[in-house]
């Protein structure tokens, strides 16, 4: 089951859609962060899988409301968006997720491309999250701070990727790691976007596979009450 929901943030309230596990609660929760496309129909379809393994799954909106399937457009809005303010939405939806009866208290968070890139922003300015899984995104440096982050980390990259590159993953992981971070990270044979099932220009099976496998493995590890 999914539904939208509006999460209040100091810019004014902001939609996310929540997928509900099947099962009785209460329930470890994670966000979900989206692609440079916005918050559409595989994102909500990502919060389903991860409602299905019994998450409390809420994704995101960063872009105020838009979303779009052309890459200008998409491009438009990346530019637009400020990490600063989608920082703030993603405090607030983990405030949101505490603060829901259905929630065990334990909040990680995920995302794809752009909003795996979030993801990382997020795990090291804001506090209460559990967990964090980024896939194929990288934050500007400077929002790369791992001095206080508690959570540890899985990183999904692909071997090859135009946007994002090998050696940059690799000096962000070790960063993290010397400041005393878990950060473990793999790298797939699939190129960027290879979690996108619905795009078969970039959609990978075995890797997209494994990956889920891992993730849903190092969150139910870490997902305790």
């Amino acid at each position: 089951m999914i539904q939208t929901v509006l999460i209040s943030t100091p810019n004014g309230p902001t939609m996310a859609s929540i997928a509900v596990p099947s099962s009785d609660g209460p329930h470890p929760a994670i966000i979900i962060c989206h692609e440079w496309w916005g918050l559409n129909d595989d994102m909500r379809r990502i919060a389903e899988r991860f409602a299905s393994e019994g998450f409390l799954a809420l994704a995101i909106d960063l872009f105020e409301g838009k979303s779009t399937a052309d890459a200008g457009e998409a491009m438009q809005l990346i530019t637009q968006m400020k990490t600063d303010q989608a920082i703030v939405t993603m405090k607030e939806a983990v405030g949101f997720l505490k603060n829901d009866p259905r929630c065990n208290g334990s909040v990680a968070i995920t995302g794809f491309c752009l909003g795996g890139a979030m993801t990382l922003a997020a795990v090291c300015h804001i506090e209460g999250i559990r967990a964090a899984v980024p896939f194929y995104g990288l934050p500007m440096a400077k929002y790369l701070d791992f001095s206080g982050v508690r959570a540890p980390i899985l990183g999904h990259y692909a071997q090859v990727d135009p946007f994002v590159a090998v050696d940059k993953v690799s000096a962000a992981v070790e960063q993290a790691q010397a400041a005393g971070v878990s950060f473990t990270c793999h790298f797939y044979a699939g190129g960027h976007a290879f979690m996108r099932k619905h795009d078969p220009h970039a959609y990978h099976e075995e890797s997209a596979q494994l990956a889920w496998d891992r993730t849903i493995a190092f969150l139910k590890q870490h997902s305790a009450a």
